[in-house]
């Protein structure tokens, strides 16, 4: 039986289904198999945490999309998935995690018997999900076969968000919110990393406004001190400490839509040079979000921020931004586009990104980002709603 409480519409399904052949068609594919597990949910629903052995969705030209994983996960995906009995198709567990099978020689042969034995088969080959092992094993498997790269081919469909996904992502905002009021309100000076870590897990998992909150793909960022001059720590059972900045880089969820939201604490009175650092990133991002435009470029939003950061003296040269939306571990980004300066893809409404420039120096980091949605006309809608500043407290 197809799900009984699916994520979406079916005409919302049958939207995706359809723009993806149409990109397949293009691309001269005759068939996908989709193994990142945010493509699976976004053309299925399926939604289970079983990404860590092979699964996968196969799409052709025509037809349901066919589901194929382990066996005992076929049970989630007759509970998430819209898809009917006969296309789920899954494999036995003596292919887990064996030295002498693989589960590409069971996908390979449910490729053979779907037909598909000398198609152009497309795969997403720079996935974190896609082995090298898989990929030798199917080409030894389907030696008549063509299989071909379609890195990101369905990833380029989720770029403009339905309103049904944008309603989700406003969801997962007031989450995000909550989880960033939390987090600041709670920063006090010998409470422990972990304990303050807890609690925002708590706000991110109750949710807000009546919806609940899932997990996020990512782990709370929340480094403190010289630790903050580094993006991608997390956090450790040492206490805050006053005369340090810690910033939050945290994600609302919900039913797998991410809206992340970043915000910076400072406990006692700032430095100069953080106080100059935040009078120029909010600048910039005030100015990113004015070039963030339908017709506009991406890099024109990255050109924005960085001319105001160029003329405080700031030197900044990683991306500032990437698209969001449906996402699992370890990743919330969408890998596709990117906003700095060479990327020259044409911003089109209902586009979703984390507007993202942190800035790292030797002894603290700041971040102050805006998650946004470009609209029909006029500068880019921040899903979030509190304050552009640097947090400090006394």
């Amino acid at each position: 039986m197809p799900a009984a409480n699916p994520a979406f519409t079916t005409r919302e399904y049958d939207r995706r289904i359809a723009k993806t052949r149409a990109a397949m068609a293009k691309a001269g594919v005759d068939v996908m198999f989709v193994e990142d597990p945010s493509n699976m949910a976004w053309l299925t629903g399926y939604d289970g945490w079983s990404f860590y052995v092979h699964q996968g969705v196969i799409l052709g030209m025509k037809g349901e999309p066919v589901w194929w994983g382990r066996n005992m996960d076929a049970n989630g995906a007759r509970r998430t998935a819209w898809l009917s009995e006969a296309s789920l198709r899954p494999y036995g567990d003596q292919y887990v995690q064996s030295t002498v099978r693989h589960p590409m020689q069971h996908l390979a042969a449910l490729l053979k018997e779907l037909g598909f034995e000398k198609a152009r088969i497309g795969v997403e080959m720079e996935n974190y999900y896609f082995s090298a092992k898989a990929y030798t094993t199917l080409l030894a498997e389907l030696p008549n076969a063509d299989i071909i790269d379609a890195t990101a081919l369905v990833n380029w469909q989720r770029a403009v968000k339905s309103d049904e996904e944008i309603a989700f992502m406003r969801r997962a905002a007031r989450i995000a919110e909550r989880m960033i009021d939390g987090a600041i309100d709670r920063a006090e000076p010998g409470l422990k990393k972990n304990e303050l870590v807890a609690s925002i897990y708590a706000d991110a998992l109750t949710g807000a406004e009546g919806h609940w909150g899932d997990y996020p793909a990512i782990v709370p960022m929340c480094p403190s001190g010289a630790d903050a001059s580094a993006p991608h720590l997390t956090w450790d059972g040492e206490t805050l400490k006053r005369g340090e900045c810690t910033f939050f880089e945290l994600a609302g969820v919900y039913r797998r839509y991410h809206t992340p939201f970043c915000r910076t604490v400072f406990l006692g009175t700032p430095p100069d040079d953080m106080i100059r650092a935040e009078a120029a990133l909010v600048e910039g991002l005030e100015a990113g979000l004015n070039a963030a435009r339908a017709g506009n470029r991406a890099c024109d939003i990255a050109n924005a921020l960085g001319g105001v950061l160029e003329k405080a003296g700031i030197t900044r040269g990683a991306r500032c931004g990437y698209p969001i939306g449906l996402s699992y571990p370890p990743d919330w980004g969408e890998r596709t586009i990117s906003l700095r300066s060479e990327d020259e893809t044409v911003l089109e409404p209902g586009m979703a990104f984390h507007f993202m420039p942190g800035i790292w120096q030797p002894t603290w980091g700041l971040e102050i980002t805006e998650p946004i949605l470009i609209r029909e006309s006029g500068p880019a809608e921040p899903f979030c709603h509190r304050p552009r500043k640097l947090f400090v407290k006394d």
